[in-house]
């Protein structure tokens, strides 16, 4: 079983307004949004090793 495990990270305002009004576009929150992202660089990962 995984652990969720928190994240600290440090944005310029101007990014984060853009996460929060991206956020606020889509009825989803900063977590899911950034985890969507991060779990999408996993495919990327994946294209360059089978190259």
């Amino acid at each position: 079983m995984s652990r969720d495990r928190p994240l600290t990270i440090r944005l310029p305002e101007s990014e984060l307004e853009i996460l929060k009004t991206y956020c606020h576009q889509e009825s989803r929150t900063q977590t899911e949004v950034i985890r969507e992202y991060i779990r999408s660089l996993k495919k990327k990962i994946n294209r360059v090793h089978n190259n």
